[in-house]
């Protein structure tokens, strides 16, 4: 985990910042490891500039999610207990929760979570890395919306726990948040 990795590191900063000089000793741990963590990190570390979206969702288990979110789509794990899961899912936070009860929803709606990829390379290529991990699809790639500016490319994941993902790339970037004169969202039967 990286908070270990991160104490790991600093042993061995200090180790070797400790020949060349005692400044690290005369600081408190609390605060060294402060310090420390904060240079350690900077290299993988994106600083904040601006708003991350949060999502905390159900799940059977913490290893299977592992299985799906970061072998299957890329996640990056986080802190861990053996009832919840921080992933980095593109720079944004989700916690997977362990809970007792999951009840499966009747079709995408009316909730699924997911991206909207900038670029139609990005979108392909998660969609590649879905099928090569052999993730459970609950609806394959297709066109929404053909010839028109609401026009977009879209896939629907299930999780092991029966949570919908849908991972998107619009033709008009505009359509993404704009196009109010249109009146169609999503698929008519769900």
């Amino acid at each position: 985990m990286e908070c270990q990795n991160v104490i790991l590191t600093v042993s061995k900063k200090n180790e070797k910042y400790h020949s060349h000089t005692r400044q690290w000793a005369d600081i408190s741990s609390k605060i060294a490891l402060r310090l420390a963590y904060q240079h350690t990190l900077s290299v993988v570390a994106t600083p904040m500039s601006q708003p991350l979206f949060h999502l905390a969702f159900p799940v059977g288990d913490i290893p299977q999610t592992k299985a799906f979110y970061v072998a299957g789509l890329g996640c990056r794990a986080g802190r861990e207990t053996p009832r919840s899961l921080i992933l980095n899912f593109y720079q944004h936070q989700l916690v997977a929760h362990v809970t007792p009860e999951i009840h499966p929803q009747k079709g995408i709606y009316p909730r699924h979570f997911g991206l909207v990829f900038a670029t139609e390379s990005e979108w392909q290529e998660l969609y590649q890395r879905a099928k090569a991990h052999h993730l459970s699809f609950y609806q394959d790639a297709k066109v929404r919306f053909p010839n028109s500016p609401l026009e977009h490319r879209t896939f629907f994941l299930i999780d092991p726990f029966t949570n919908l993902l849908e991972f998107k790339y619009y033709a008009h970037p505009e359509a993404i948040f704009g196009c109010q004169e249109y009146a169609q969202i999503g698929d008519i039967n769900g």
